[in-house]
C-alpha cells in the first residue's frame, strides 16, 4: 500500500483559510480528479465538510476525534492509524488534506510519493501544507503552466519521490 498525498499549495505552502480553498483552478480541479478516480481517498473531518459530500467514484474515509460523526457515504475513523488499517490490501491511497494529516502522513515509510499543484502565488491562510524537505524528497517530475481565461495564476504540476 502507498499513501499519496495530493494537494495545491500556494508559494507560502498556504492551502486554505476558513476551510476554504483561496483560488478556482480547474486544471488543478481536472488533474485531481483524473488522479483519485477509482482510488480511496482519506482526509479530515474539515476538509470533507469543506468538499461537503463523498465525490462519486472514489471511496472516501474521513478522519475526526468525535466518535459520533458521521458522513453520508464514507467510513469515519479516529486517527490515520486506523485509516491505514483498512487500506492495507488497497495499491494507491491518495491522502487529501488537512495540514495536520499531511503532516502526520510525510513522515510514514508507506508515503513514496505526492503530487502536488504549485500555485505560484501568496495567500493569506488558515491552513498549510508542511515544507517539502529536499533531503527527504526528490523532485521528479515539473509540468509548468501559464495564467489563462479559466486558471488565474501560474502553476506547476510536480510529482515528489521519497528519497532512499
Amino acid at each position: 500500500m502507498k499513501l499519496i498525498p495530493i494537494a495545491a499549495i500556494a508559494n507560502n505552502n498556504v492551502i486554505g483559510q476558513n476551510n476554504k480553498l483561496l483560488w478556482h483552478m480547474p486544471a488543478d480541479l481536472k488533474r485531481f480528479k483524473e488522479t483519485t478516480m477509482g482510488h480511496t481517498m482519506i482526509m479530515g473531518r474539515k476538509t470533507f465538510e469543506s468538499i461537503g459530500k463523498a465525490l462519486p467514484g472514489r471511496k472516501t474515509i474521513v478522519i475526526t476525534r468525535n466518535k459520533d460523526y458521521s458522513a453520508e457515504g464514507c467510513e469515519v475513523v479516529s486517527d490515520l492509524k486506523e485509516a491505514i488499517c483498512k487500506v492495507k490490501s488497497e495499491s494507491n491511497v491518495y491522502v487529501v488534506g488537512g495540514g495536520e494529516i499531511y503532516r502526520q502522513v510525510l513522515n510514514l515509510h508507506y508515503t513514496r510519493r505526492m503530487f502536488i499543484t504549485r500555485v505560484y502565488a501568496n495567500f493569506e491562510g488558515d491552513a498549510f501544507f508542511p515544507e517539502i524537505n529536499p533531503e527527504k524528497w526528490e523532485l521528479i517530475e515539473r509540468e509548468e503552466h501559464e495564467p489563462d481565461d479559466r486558471n488565474p495564476y501560474p502553476y506547476a504540476f510536480l510529482t515528489y519521490k521519497r528519497k532512499c
